[in-house]
């Protein structure tokens, strides 16, 4: 008997969105719901399309890279985001603003080999490496016309059983994930044909070492001072937490997850995958064998310098990034120009988003900021119009622990 989700991806929009309203009881409001935020084209990118979801996009300003100022559009859902970025921003933009540099931008992939004499295969990498380049560029050519192309191939020893061949390849503006596979399987098939061994995967790797960013950002420290705290005690504090980010795998998933606020929602913004991003970031704080926060601070004179070195794998065009028309429109409002520039400028909003959550943690608090603008998401949620917002969230403000019923109960008195 044939399931009636068989062959899902084969129905027409029209008939799979029936299916699925019949199936869970959609109501007619939620059923319109779904065709109003459904686009062709992006319903085009994955397979079993409904609709587009939604998420606010919202735009950091002052943030100077390089001496350059830049407008960074950021999409999230979370209330403290982009004001925290903002806060950081402003602290980080005296002078040239944050120092960002791309050493190199190369995508890393490896084909994993069972059962080989490792002797057998290093010997066979050594003699026909010119070659396995040419194969690599070959089966991908018109990345050569770009400058791009193979650059280096390596081999591991991985166990008793498994070797890694290790290609590295510039592939330009594009993120390179689908020109990096097909390289691996050219090589693959090669080294599959000629040494008579088993290759279990060709594949892409996310740990993005050689597409880094190196981030570099000072605030004098009297501009930290709170109303109950001098600039010097915050800016120690700061480096005191900075510290235990390196000591500490507990405090340090929190103070990348910091960075990564900022990072995901400006990656986000213009078009890129987020999870080959958020892969790389978690990889490399790890890539010593302790996982460790992904930035430093420490205070030097009157300066509290933050350095970090974050892995970027981007792409400036192909994708998603050209189909999406925001992700267009987004560069401009950034004014990007390539990879180079978009690392930069997502490497900076992750640092200005460490700091000034860092700065919060160590005065007042996560809570104190953190709240007020949640309160806003708490009256939304539970009711409250656009209109009624101000009133509501300003009554919020004045209870100690305010929740759902408190909301109900404002809105309740006010339309009375």
């Amino acid at each position: 008997m044939e399931n009636k989700w068989d062959h899902f991806y084969k129905k027409s929009y029209s008939e799979r969105l029936k299916l699925i309203a019949q199936s869970v009881g959609l109501t007619d409001e939620q059923i319109a719901t779904i065709t109003q935020n459904h686009d062709v084209v992006s319903g085009e990118l994955i397979e079993n399309s409904l609709t587009d979801y939604a998420l606010p996009e919202g735009v950091v300003t002052g943030l100077v890279v390089n001496g350059t100022s830049h407008l960074v559009p950021m999409v999230t859902e979370e209330p403290s985001v982009i004001a925290a970025a903002s806060n950081g921003a402003k602290l980080l933009s005296a002078g040239s603003g944050i120092q960002c540099v791309v050493p190199h931008k190369l995508v890393n992939g490896q084909v994993i080999v069972k059962n080989a004499k490792f002797a057998t295969l290093s010997a066979f990498i050594e003699s026909n490496r010119s070659q396995l380049i040419s194969l690599a560029d070959q089966s991908h050519p018109s990345i050569l016309k770009y400058g791009g192309g193979a650059r280096d191939i390596r081999l591991r020893k991985l166990s008793d059983h498994f070797a890694s061949i290790d290609l590295v390849a510039d592939t330009g503006e594009a993120m390179g994930a689908n020109i990096m596979n097909t390289m691996l399987e050219a090589i693959a098939h090669f080294i599959s044909d000629q040494l008579k061994v088993e290759t279990t995967m060709a594949i892409l790797s996310n740990f993005a070492d050689s597409a880094v960013v190196q981030v570099t950002g000072r605030v004098n420290v009297s501009r930290l001072a709170s109303q109950s705290l001098s600039g010097q005690v915050v800016a120690q504090r700061i480096a005191d937490a900075s510290d235990v980010a390196q000591l500490d795998i507990n405090r340090a998933a929190t103070h990348n997850k910091g960075i990564m606020n900022g990072v995901d929602a400006a990656v986000m913004a213009f078009g890129n995958d987020w999870r080959a991003v958020e892969s790389a970031a978690h990889s490399f704080a790890a890539h010593d064998g302790r996982y460790k926060g992904l930035s430093t601070w420490q205070v030097t004179g009157d300066q509290l310098i933050g350095k970090m070195v974050l892995p970027v794998p981007i792409g400036f065009v192909g994708g998603a990034s050209k189909v999406l028309p925001m992700a267009v429109i987004n560069k401009q409002i950034a004014q990007i120009h390539n990879s180079k520039e978009e690392m930069q400028v997502i490497g900076a909003v992750g640092l200005a988003q460490n700091l000034a959550a860092l700065k919060a943690l160590v005065t007042d608090g996560i809570q104190k900021g953190h709240m007020n603008l949640q309160l806003k998401s708490l009256a939304l949620s539970n009711g409250a119009t656009t209109e009624e917002l101000p009133a509501v969230v300003e009554q919020l403000q004045k209870m100690a622990n305010p929740d759902s019923q408190s909301v109900k109960e404002i809105l309740k008195t006010m339309r009375r």
